[in-house]
């Protein structure tokens, strides 16, 4: 199931708005190509952190 704005998982409820939103596409993006849920919430997470620390400077 995509995940969008209002219905994602509960580890990114403390991500900030920008960097819950880039995991929500990463996430989707996982998903789209195969990934299972478990595997893609982690990926994600790891990557919109990576983005966001980089899209900061």
């Amino acid at each position: 199931m995509p995940w969008t704005k209002n219905d994602y998982p509960d580890s990114w409820k403390n991500l900030k708005k920008t960097e819950r939103e880039k995991a929500i596409e990463i996430g989707n993006a996982l998903l789209k190509e195969g990934y299972p849920e478990d595997r893609a919430i982690p990926i994600a997470t790891s990557k919109a952190e990576e983005w966001y620390k980089n899209h900061q400077k």
